[in-house]
Order: C-alpha cells, then sequence, then structure tokens
C-alpha cells in the first residue's frame, strides 16, 4: 500500500488533451533536433576534421607526410557532411527530445516512481558519453595503429600498399563504433533499473556472469570491426561494468529495504 504522500501529481485529463499535448512534445523534439541538424550541418566539416583526427594524428606520426582521403563518386562527400550533421544532431539534441519524452510520461507517475526513476535518466547521457569518449580517445587510436601497420612501402611486385581512405567508409566506421560502444555502455543503467523494478536480482545476474561474459564477447565481435583491439575494447569494460551493475543493484537494494524499514517504524 502507498503512503498518502505518495500521489501522482497530474490532474485527470480528455483524451483528446493528451494527443494535443503529445503533439506538443513531438513537435517540441523535432524543432530541436531540427536546429541541431542545421547548426552540425553548417560545421560538419569541422566535425568530420574531429572524427578523422586519430587517423591524420597516427599517419603523422608514422609517415611525417600529409596524407589525403578520397571520395570516388560525385555526391559523396555531400552525403557525408549530411550523415555528419545527423550523427553530431543526434548527439545534441538527445537531452532535449528525451526532457521532452520525460515530461510527458513523468505527470502520470507516483512520486516515488518518479524519484526511483530519475536518477536513470541522468545516468543514461553521462554513460553514453563515457563509452563514446572511451572509443574515441583510446579504442580508435590503438584499432588505427593495428589496421595501418598492414601499410608496406615496398609491397608485392615492387609497388606500396598503402591506405586511401574513403570519406564515405571511414566516416560509416566512426560512427558504428562510437554509437555501439555508446549504447554498449548503458548495459548497467539497464540491469540496474531492472534489479530495482525486480525483473532481476544481484544474485541472479552472478550466478549468470559466464553466459554474459561469453554474450558480451559474441556482441563485441558482431558490432565492431573484425580485430581483436575493438573486440577486446569493448568486451573488457562491458564486463566490469556487469560487475558493477551487480554492486550497483545491491546498493539499491540495501536502501530500498533500509527505507521501507524507516517506513515501518514511523
Amino acid at each position: 500500500m502507498r503512503p498518502e504522500e505518495d500521489t501522482i501529481d497530474d490532474k485527470p485529463m480528455p483524451l483528446i488533451d493528451h494527443l494535443i499535448e503529445l503533439r506538443q512534445r513531438v513537435m517540441l523534439a523535432l524543432g530541436g533536433f531540427v536546429l541541431a541538424f542545421i547548426v552540425c550541418y553548417v560545421f560538419s566539416q569541422q566535425i568530420y576534421g574531429f572524427l578523422a583526427a586519430p587517423l591524420a594524428d597516427i599517419l603523422q606520426q608514422q609517415t611525417g607526410q600529409e596524407r589525403r582521403m578520397i571520395f570516388t563518386a560525385l555526391y559523396e562527400a555531400f552525403f557525408t557532411y549530411l550523415k555528419v550533421a545527423l550523427w553530431g544532431a543526434l548527439m545534441i539534441s538527445f537531452p532535449w527530445w528525451a526532457t521532452q519524452l520525460w515530461l510527458f510520461i513523468a505527470p502520470g507517475l507516483y512520486r516515488s516512481e518518479k524519484r526511483a526513476v530519475m536518477p536513470f535518466l541522468i545516468a543514461t547521457p553521462f554513460f553514453f558519453a563515457m563509452g563514446a569518449a572511451f572509443c574515441y580517445y583510446l579504442v580508435i587510436p590503438a584499432a588505427w595503429h593495428f589496421f595501418l601497420s598492414f601499410e608496406s612501402p615496398q609491397g608485392a611486385g615492387g609497388l606500396p600498399i598503402q591506405l586511401e581512405a574513403k570519406v564515405g567508409e571511414y566516416l560509416s566506421l566512426v560512427m558504428r563504433l562510437i554509437f555501439a560502444f555508446g549504447f554498449a555502455f548503458l548495459m548497467p543503467v539497464g540491469l540496474v533499473l531492472m534489479a530495482r523494478v525486480g525483473i532481476i536480482t544481484p544474485e541472479g545476474m552472478a550466478s549468470k556472469r559466464r553466459y554474459a561474459i561469453v554474450g558480451m564477447f559474441v556482441l563485441a565481435a558482431v558490432i565492431t570491426p573484425p580485430d581483436v583491439i575493438s573486440q577486446v575494447g569493448l568486451a573488457l569494460p562491458l564486463i566490469l561494468l556487469y560487475e558493477g551493475s551487480i554492486i550497483a543493484a545491491k546498493i539499491f537494494r540495501k536502501r530500498a529495504e533500509a527505507a521501507a524499514a524507516a517506513a515501518a517504524a514511523d
């Protein structure tokens, strides 16, 4: 039974009013995304330069010469900058449209439910950004070093083997890696939330640890390029985050039990 102070702040509304509010929230979310897309397209060359910086730095260190990237279709560079703007807009506008979604759902929740969900909403962009930064600053440079090690100044038949990266393919690879790491790092948020609502338990997570580790390596093999560095670079942090999820779930459960005991004592 819920305490008297644990109420729903919202007032009953006709269905048409809910639909009108939903439309307003969707329009605000789309408006924020469109605005972010326009800004990102204006700075698309700078954003692409930021994404290409790890490759440029490694090539400069290895050869000491300026290297180039190419496109082989007339429209490829244009569509690449559109993808850059789309990628940047998704990253920037995520907190905005997630807030609109929360403002639409929150009035229908009890106060205790809002307090329970709020930490996870705050943690979501933080863990996604942590995964993206981990990928960009640690995994990508190591993976690029590995791939570029196959360059040869004197290849078969006396011809050198040298990278001529295409802008579109490079962007697709970087975006795939960053989004893969970002969403993978959201795993502890989902696990702890499921433990909080009683779907899973810390003991159950601990007993299934071996299967989870195998699943993480399989997931890393599927969503990363076929190299050991990026696969291990994703699987190992996921294993650590899984262990951290077990600890966090136990802490949340102890706090919930202590709060329930205090409420019963009062």
